[in-house]
């Protein structure tokens, strides 16, 4: 079934963020007693807050100050601010939706500062998706909830069994498959098995996600 609305997680879908976070998290934990690598990370903390992050390390064995969670994120907007780069294929995707005449938006655990941070480097990217950014930092619940997703359905007056979610992690799958949308599962980096076992269609390239919008 063709959607009628896109919702599309930002880090890791639309700008490739992520490595840049995760060397950050290894970095910082490493200092902290608890050395990961980097699939590690990855796998535990991809697509979860950053708040999450903090106690799950201080659950681990991580010396975490009470302060860490704005310090990681004041070192995180620095650091994203060098340089992140467009997933390839994403605007073009978008191009697609565009000429089909299908409403997309935003709906990422970051915070609006941190999208503007990422998304604004791309002019054209920005411009797209002015006004349609949900975060769950302002929305107050963080996937793997669903009701980020189902507002931004609220919002646009769709059925969320009529909407499809694009998305990268686990709890983003999760948060889909409790809102009752199509999740397309975004595994560019793995072979997708996590995200399959959330009910994800996973695809591994965006030239390959508007065969499978039937757009």
């Amino acid at each position: 079934m063709r959607p009628e609305l896109v919702i599309f997680d930002c880090d890791g879908v639309l700008v490739d963020s992520e490595p840049i976070t995760v060397a950050l998290l290894r970095e910082d934990l490493v200092q902290r007693g608890l050395d990961l690598d980097h699939a590690q990370i990855d796998r535990l903390f991809t697509g979860g807050t950053m708040r999450g992050v903090s106690m799950q390390a201080a659950e681990m064995g991580a010396d975490i100050p009470v302060d860490w969670v704005d310090r990681i994120y004041d070192e995180m907007y620095r650091r994203l601010a060098l340089g992140t780069p467009v997933i390839e294929g994403a605007e073009a995707v978008m191009d697609r939706l565009d000429m089909a005449g299908i409403p997309y938006c935003v709906g990422s655990n970051g915070s609006l500062q941190k999208m503007q941070i990422t998304l604004g480097q791309h002019a054209s990217l920005q411009a797209r998706l002015d006004g349609r950014l949900y975060s769950a930092h302002a929305f107050g619940i963080a996937k793997p909830e669903p009701d980020m997703f189902l507002q931004a359905a609220r919002d646009h007056g769709v059925a969320p069994g009529a909407v499809a979610v694009v998305d990268d992690s686990p709890s983003g799958c999760i948060a889909a498959r409790r809102a009752g949308m199509c999740i397309f599962g975004y595994a560019a980096r793995n072979n997708g098995e996590r995200l399959a076992t959330e009910g994800a269609t996973v695809f591994h390239a965006m030239r390959d996600l508007p065969a499978l919008l039937r757009l």
